[in-house]
Order: structure tokens, then C-alpha cells, then sequence
């Protein structure tokens, strides 16, 4: 049942996720930050944001509503887990591994090998996303960071929205680029012609991805891809809109290409401070086999 609480401020007191972090026990920073964002709590009958300022007689009413019970099946699946502690998890993602339970996809994911392999995840993005910070394509490997508690997701979050956490991809593409790096920088947002897919639009969101050639082959170059944004496809829609689309993508690329299991495309770093130490982390996940195979044979054919 949800709970109601009803604060009046007697004095200006700052930050309000701040002062309701002074103010009510058992109660987090980041779960009061996490209800401001889903305008749980709401002042003077207005809903407001982490950095309002607390003014003295303000009426403040937080709606704390009945944890949802996660009914995702834990599965006894085989996960690659590169480090883990109390706060997070280092996952090395599987190519053709959905990340969490949708419509068709209710069991075999990520979440679901998750809760059988790591028992405590952050509850910020709901039952079906428990520790989930950001996700890779289904047909996307390689490295996803797991929050196993919110303060950790709040400020991994953070990290990702203020672009301090680091990703660097690889992706085989089309094509032999002439330059050995370059910058895209062009919006994002629903193609008008196909609701599913994603294409460089007016309007769209901002979106900037910089690249280098790591390798050239006779039709194909090897990319490192780090994203300064993290839209939906983004590295798959910037890098047909330069005419050199990754390889393998079903979506984004020309029918004719390397032969795999969907685009050839793996998050292959990343960097970002520890939610609780402050110490840097770095990470690196190696290509998966069909990755290694085609770069093995592009470079015998070149």
C-alpha cells in the first residue's frame, strides 16, 4: 500500500533531496532523488527537481509507493562476469543475448541469468530491469556495467549523463575510410518512414560519436567507436549516415556482408569512477570468436 508522508518546512534549508535526506530515516539520497524523478514528491502541490531550493513554510508530500515484487525468473545461465563487489558488476555480454524480459523475450536474458548469478541489484528501473544501467542491442556484445545497489545506480547514472563514463566500441564496417578519425555529430531521433528504426534527423536529439581506423582490409575497416551521447542504435544510424554501415547490421547495413550472428559490433571498453571508492576503473572485454574469425580472414584477404 502506498505510503504518504507531509512535511512544512520551519526554515530555508537548501537542496531539498538533500534536507529529506537529513529529515527521514531509512531513506537514501538517491531513492529520494529517484522519487523527484518520477514526481513522487511534490512541493506546494507542484512537482520539482533535485536542486530545488527548500524555502521555509513549504509543503512538501512524498507518495512512497508499494515496492514492486521482481517476478522475473532467475535461469541458470552462463555468464561471463569480469569483476563484481558489493556495489557492482563488470558483465561481458553474449552476441544474441537480449538484456532484459520484453514482449517475446521472457526468458533466456541477461536479467534473467543476473538474478541467478548476483543476488543483491539496484530496484531503480523496476522489476524487469533490476541493476541495469545501460543496455547494449540484442546483437550488440560485450561490456555492460550492473548497478547491485541505487546509491551506485544514482551515480553511475550521473556519469553517464554528464559523459565522464568512458565507452569504446569496435564495429567492422563497409568501406575503407581515407582519414584515420573523425567526429559525427548529428541528431538522432524516429525515422518518419519506419517507427522502428532510428535515423539522423532534424530535430532529433543531439548525438556526437568520434571514431579512428584501427585496421584497413580490402572492402572493410576496423573501427573504435567511443560515444560522447548514448542514443538508442546510435553507432549503427551515425555510421550509415557517413555512408560506411557496420557489418552484419540487418537494419542499418546492405544484405550482402560478412557472414555472422547480426551486427559486428562489441563494446569493448570502459572507464568510469567507482560509485563508492572514487577510484578510477577500467575495463576490457575481448571480441567473441565469430568477431576474431572475420577480422582473421579480412586480413588474409587483403
Amino acid at each position: 500500500m502506498e505510503e504518504i508522508i507531509t512535511l512544512t518546512v520551519p526554515v530555508d534549508a537548501g537542496r531539498i533531496d538533500k534536507y529529506l535526506a537529513n529529515e527521514l530515516e531509512n531513506m537514501s539520497r538517491s531513492k529520494i532523488q529517484l522519487l523527484i524523478d518520477e514526481q513522487n514528491i511534490l512541493v506546494n502541490d507542484e512537482p520539482i527537481k533535485s536542486n530545488y531550493k527548500v524555502q521555509s513554510q513549504d509543503e512538501i508530500q512524498i507518495s512512497i509507493p508499494e515496492p514492486e515484487p521482481i517476478d522475473v525468473i532467475p535461469e541458470d545461465i552462463p555468464l561471463e562476469i569480469i569483476y563484481q563487489d558489493e556495489d557492482i558488476a563488470v558483465i561481458n555480454k553474449p552476441q544474441g543475448m537480449v538484456v532484459h524480459p520484453a514482449a517475446g523475450h521472457n526468458h533466456g536474458t541477461l536479467v534473467n541469468a543476473l538474478l541467478h548469478h548476483i543476488k543483491d541489484l539496484s530496484g531503480i528501473n523496476g522489476k524487469i530491469r533490476p541493476g541495469i544501467v545501460h543496455r547494449l542491442d540484442k546483437d550488440t556484445s560485450g561490456i555492460l556495467v550492473i548497478a547491485k545497489n541505487d546509491e551506485a545506480h544514482v551515480k553511475l547514472s550521473e556519469q553517464l549523463q554528464d559523459r565522464s563514463m568512458q565507452r569504446k566500441y569496435w564495429a567492422i564496417v563497409h568501406g575503407v575510410l581515407s582519414h584515420n578519425h573523425g567526429t559525427i555529430d548529428a541528431p538522432i531521433g524516429r525515422d518518419p518512414k519506419n517507427r522502428q528504426q532510428f535515423t539522423v534527423v532534424t530535430g532529433g536529439k543531439e548525438s556526437i560519436s568520434h571514431f579512428r581506423v584501427l585496421e584497413r582490409f580490402k572492402d572493410y575497416s576496423l573501427l573504435e567507436v567511443s560515444l560522447e551521447t548514448g542514443r538508442t542504435h546510435q553507432i549503427r544510424v551515425h555510421l550509415k549516415y557517413i555512408n560506411f554501415p557496420i557489418a552484419g547490421d540487418e537494419v542499418y547495413g546492405p544484405k550482402k556482408t560478412l557472414k555472422g550472428n547480426g551486427q559486428f559490433l562489441h563494446a569493448h571498453t570502459v572507464e568510469f569512477t567507482h560509485p563508492r571508492t572514487g577510484n578510477l576503473m577500467h575495463f576490457e572485454a575481448e571480441v567473441p570468436s565469430t568477431f576474431e574469425g572475420a577480422l582473421e580472414e579480412l586480413r588474409l584477404d587483403s
